[in-house]
């Protein structure tokens, strides 16, 4: 059973949160190699894009091969990492493009692994905003 004490660690809220900001980095610059290295090299990961879906890591890979260097920017809002003990956190965000008015959510389940943290699924969706 975890503990209260547990659940957001300084040093793992800090160290995921750098982690979490490098991927982003490497996604707005189209790092293949580093984009495919964030995630677990492992037939059950699974990532659900705002118009694809990859399950496995070989199908992660193959779709990374086809997507273009964006030309568009992204700002992040509201990043929220949450760490369950040393070894567990989720990363949840919402953010703005430039090229359209959907606003999007991403949220990552993050494991660290003898390799370091790897992304074991994410979700990515962009949705039109009711109006305040």
């Amino acid at each position: 059973m975890m503990n209260a004490s547990d659940i957001n660690h300084p040093e793992v809220v800090s160290e995921l949160t750098r982690i979490f900001l490098d991927y982003e980095a490497a996604l707005m610059r189209n790092d293949v190699h580093a984009l495919n290295n964030y995630f677990w090299d492992h037939g059950a990961v699974t990532r659900y894009g705002i118009c694809d879906r990859q399950l496995g890591h070989s199908a992660l890979v193959a779709y990374r091969a086809t997507v273009s260097p964006p030309d568009f920017t992204r700002t992040l809002h509201d990043v929220r990492i949450t760490a369950f003990g040393p070894d567990l956190a989720v990363a949840m965000t919402e953010f703005t493009r430039s090229d359209t008015p959907l606003h999007g959510f991403q949220t990552q389940t993050w494991v660290r692994m003898p390799q370091g943290w790897k992304i074991v699924s994410a979700h990515v969706s962009m949705v039109p905003l009711p109006t305040p």
